[in-house]
């Protein structure tokens, strides 16, 4: 009997590590994302697959966090193309293992203290929809947000810069 306890207690004592680690990722995450609230102003490069170029157009995003959630939504401007408008939510996993659908490659500090955050998932890309791997790059800042969409289709092994976007914090 007394063998069982102590085999309990050690399995009890392990997943309360586990938990808390998984709490301790999914915080530092959301703090990383809570550094970014506010109001930026900036610019989208994305590349134009019928055309081959990159395109840049003028971009802002304002950035909320849903209270009381490990939510936030993203509010995309266009102020030159306001068709383009769009409002995005992005949800951080409770063990902060995932964006959304999107797993969570690295989390690393930068020398200038941003935070850079990769993450990975399978989807499609492209004007035909081809089967891509799609690699999102986050760097998150006090006064600097910008986040880059890598595609690597199936088959191929050069990853393509599909967008963009670097913005600046605007101060009110």
């Amino acid at each position: 009997m007394k063998q069982l306890t102590n085999i309990l207690l050690v399995g009890f004592c392990l997943l309360t590590a586990i938990l808390t680690h998984a709490q301790k990722k999914s915080n530092r995450l959301m703090n990383d994302f809570i550094k970014v609230e506010g109001n930026w102003t900036g610019q989208l490069t994305y590349l134009d697959y019928s055309s081959g170029k990159p395109y840049t157009m003028s971009a802002d995003l304002e950035i909320k966090r849903i209270p009381g959630t490990n939510e936030f939504i993203f509010v995309h401007n266009y102020p030159k193309e306001k068709s383009a408008n769009k409002t995005d939510t992005i949800s951080i996993s409770k063990d902060g293992q995932y964006i959304g659908k999107e797993k969570l490659v690295s989390r690393t500090k930068l020398p200038n203290g941003n935070m850079k955050v990769i993450t990975e998932k399978e989807g499609k890309d492209g004007n035909d929809g081809k089967k891509a791997s799609i690699r999102q790059t986050y760097i998150l800042g006090n006064t600097s947000f910008s986040t880059q969409k890598d595609i690597l289709f199936s088959g191929e092994t050069t990853w393509i810069k599909r967008h963009e976007y670097v913005y600046k914090k605007q101060h009110n």
